[in-house]
């Protein structure tokens, strides 16, 4: 398992060394062909005693002239030569030659590496070759200088520290400008007094090392590295210091904690010391005063010593790093960052290791033209996620907050804060998803990978650039076409805007023209987008021709469905709330579709009903209604007296303050309709508002039975003849009747005092004239019966 993952890590470290070092190689092609500039000496000579002699002189001008008259030809087989290689060096050939170049590189340094040190170890430096005592008034001179500049940059630092300390409290606490431009311009004003800090430290340094150190008047060399490399070396921790500032919460770039911060502003304040004054002071010095050999090796060992001590805190704190990324991505707001910071997560210690590795082999191998390149792309790298970091924070606290709008918009526009809040969202998505491309696209153009500036000047590039913001053009103006149009809607809709509730057929209307405004809006939106960034459309367009036609042929229920619905509502057959009967149900319209009626009935049922089905619409909620009431009288009634009677209780009913807004017109007293068979029918109609029928109907009922009850006037109802039928000489039998009576005096109960049939008192005790058969019937009433005539 060791072995497998040092030799994935060993892949990866060559792939890096390709990516990254070969454009640092590539940068300075240019200048190996003059390498061996300082061995044409002897050729000068040559050329100036040709020069002197008449003869040799005047050969080379007709020489050089005929050479003149071959050069366009020359020229062009050259330059066919020249397109011919580099149509011949392909990718795999350029990565091939690229690998081949670092590999030697390499090799060839990591051999006179293991010289100087073996040179080193056999004492091959002689120890004559130094002057001691010049290297000692030197070492002191320069440890006084460096004293000197340190101390007034201490100094200097501690008399500031107040102004990072406001600063900081106006960063956390200050009421005015946004936080995030509060907190960049508070931080670039700490870096400026960082940076004159250290300017003053040097120019301090300066003037000790000339007027009050070593020779008056004179700056030494050494003098010269050490106040150079500190300059630039605490500028860099200066910028470190504007990531991290572990002392000032409000000047800290970075959202991490105290601590945290404190360590890592430690550590590569370290790494940068150890390395900047390392081959920026100790190494020149070494070559001055013992030779370029032990320098080069003593760098060497610098630059091992920084790689070994910055891969150690590493993987020291690879676990620690992973779990704070994979917080931020659970964090996070977009997909894209989420999953982007756990595959940092992951992968940020191999990342770290390749770098460190890269920046190892460009030292040892070519130092003096590939480092500034990887110190450039490494500044350029914190720069650009630096401003990546620092403009997303500021689109959200700008535009990620919660938009309010003032009471009197949101009373004409209720929804219209909550449609505008969600899609903040949606836009800061795709935002962050544009900043996230640009800064790859920096990254990779910092580090020479990808040419920025040459892929833009391209047709390609440039057409890309015009279709991405093409699209989003197109996107923010059809969702600013959605919210006014759908804000108008809502307006119209809404019963506060100063009209009043708008009517059942507004609400109806708007409602289906919202939802086909959101379905055309989006197509025409997809299609345009498809359009702009290369599709033809012509084949979708006729696609969907050709489907809506076949669509057309087998469905033709749905498009009957459709075209009857857009009638309906055009003649405005029906709205919601109404009280309609269609396809034999009644009930009240609860929601309208272009295809179908959502119908629900008096017994709660819903019914979907398409309207395909629909023959008829019967609407009861049109301008206004009737009730129709017909009323039967006995026939002995008089019936003047009795339409008198409806007529009191239509006017008892007017009177009523609960129906007599709803009652439009006075009765109407049709007459008598029908002579039926027990009763005289009496019609009459009350002209409502409409959907009042109903309750009226049932009010004016209650009233009419009390005002007929009152006037003695009968309501005839069903009646039952008992008939027993009659015998030959025309007369009928008994009835057996009980009576019965309640004795609660003694028992409470009921008690049957009725006498049984045949006994005295009884109602169909025998009469003289009853039969032998009479008799025994009755017998066997009261149970008493004998057949044998006892």
């Amino acid at each position: 398992m060791p072995s497998r993952l040092c030799s994935r890590l060993s892949r990866v470290l060559l792939l890096a060394l390709i990516l990254f070092a070969g454009p640092a190689f590539a940068q300075q092609a240019d200048g190996d062909g003059t390498a061996n500039a300082s061995g044409d000496g002897p050729a000068y000579s040559t050329l100036a005693d040709l020069l002197e002699n008449e003869q040799s002189r005047s050969q080379l001008i007709q020489q050089l002239r005929q050479m003149a008259e071959n050069a366009p030809e020359q020229a062009q087989a050259a330059g066919g030569a020249a397109i011919d290689t580099a149509a011949d060096a392909t990718l795999p050939k350029q990565l091939a030659d690229m690998t081949s170049r670092v590999v030697t590189e390499f090799g060839f340094q990591f051999e006179n590496l293991v010289n100087i040190f073996g040179a080193m170890v056999n004492g091959a430096f002689s120890e004559g070759e130094l002057n001691y005592e010049l290297f000692t008034e030197a070492a002191i001179n320069l440890g006084l200088v460096i004293l000197a500049t340190f101390v007034m940059f201490v100094v200097i630092r501690r008399l500031v520290r107040p102004l990072f300390t406001r600063l900081s409290q106006y960063s956390q606490n200050g009421q005015t400008l946004n936080p995030t431009i509060r907190l960049v311009l508070c931080v670039v004003l700490a870096v400026i007094v960082d940076a004159a800090v250290v300017g003053l430290a040097y120019v301090g340094g300066n003037l000790a090392a000339t007027f009050a150190i070593g020779e008056t008047g004179s700056l030494s060399t050494r003098a010269s590295l050490f106040l150079n490399a500190f300059l630039v070396i605490e500028l860099l921790k200066a910028a470190v210091r504007m990531l991290f500032a572990s002392r000032y919460e409000g000047l800290r770039l970075l959202p991490i904690s105290a601590d945290n911060a404190s360590y890592w502003n430690r550590w590569i304040a370290r790494l940068i010391g150890l390395t900047g004054y390392g081959l920026m002071v100790v190494v020149p010095l070494i070559n001055t005063y013992l030779s370029y050999s032990v320098g080069e090796g003593i760098g060497a060992l610098i630059m091992i010593g920084a790689y070994l001590y910055a891969i150690t805190v590493v993987l020291i704190n690879r676990t620690k790093l992973r779990d704070a990324l994979f917080d931020s991505a659970v964090r996070s707001s977009l997909a894209a960052s989420g999953v982007a910071l756990r595959m940092l997560g992951r992968t940020w210690h191999l990342w770290a290791i390749i770098y460190f590795s890269v920046v190892l082999v460009l030292t040892l191998t070519r130092p003096e033209d590939a480092l500034p390149f990887v110190l450039m792309a490494t500044l350029k790298t914190l720069g650009i996620v630096l401003a990546a970091m620092l403009i997303s924070r500021l689109l959200v606290q700008a535009v990620g907050r919660r938009i309010t709008l003032s009471s009197e918009l949101n009373k004409k526009l209720p929804l219209l804060e909550t449609r505008l809040n969600s899609y903040v969202p949606t836009l800061l998505r795709i935002v962050n998803v544009l900043i996230l491309i640009v800064a790859a696209m920096a990254l990779l153009n910092a580090w020479g990978v990808f040419d920025m500036a040459t892929w833009y000047a391209s047709e390609a590039g440039r057409l890309l650039v015009s279709q991405v913001i093409n699209v989003v053009i197109i996107l923010v103006v059809a969702a600013g076409t959605w919210i006014a149009l759908a804000s108008f809607i809502e307006h119209k809709l809404n019963p506060s805007t100063g009209r009043g509730m708008p009517s059942a057929r507004a609400q109806t209307l708007l409602s289906l023209f919202r939802n086909a405004l959101a379905i055309a809006i989006v197509t025409m939106t997809a299609m345009i987008v498809l359009s702009e960034i290369g599709i033809n459309i012509g084949p979708l367009i006729a696609g969907a021709g050709v489907l809506g036609l076949a669509i057309g042929f087998g469905a033709q229920k749905l498009v009957q469905d459709i075209i009857t619905g857009i009638f309906i509502q055009v003649e405005n057959a029906m709205n919601t709330g109404d009280v309609v009967t269609l396809g034999g149900i009644t009930g009240t319209a609860e929601k309208l579709s272009i295809r179908s009626v959502g119908i629900r009935d008096l017994h709660g049922t819903y019914h979907l009903v398409p309207f395909s089905s629909v023959d008829v619409v019967s609407n009861y909620m049109r301008g206004f209604a009737y009730h129709v009431g017909e009323y039967g009288v006995a026939y002995r009634e008089n019936v003047d007296e009795a339409i008198v009677a409806l007529r009191n209780a239509f006017d008892e009913l007017s009177s009523d303050d609960q129906w007599k807004t709803e009652i439009l017109e006075p009765l109407e007293v049709a007459g008598v309709i029908a002579l039926a068979d027990s009763s005289v029918n009496i019609r009459v109609r009350i002209k409502t508002t409409p959907g009042n029928q109903w309750a009226i109907g049932r009010a004016y009922n209650r009233l009419v039975k009390m005002h007929l009850d009152e006037a003695g006037i009968e309501i005839p109802f069903p009646h039952t003849t008992v008939y027993f039928g009659e015998d030959k000489q025309g007369k009928a039998p008994a009835a057996n009747l009980r009576l019965v009576e309640k004795d609660v005096v003694s028992t409470g109960k009921e008690k049957d005092t009725a006498p049984l049939p045949g006994e005295e008192g009884s109602v169909d005790a025998p009469r003289e004239h009853e039969t032998r058969e009479y008799a025994e019937t009755n017998a066997k009433f009261r149970g008493d019966y004998d057949p044998e005539g006892n």
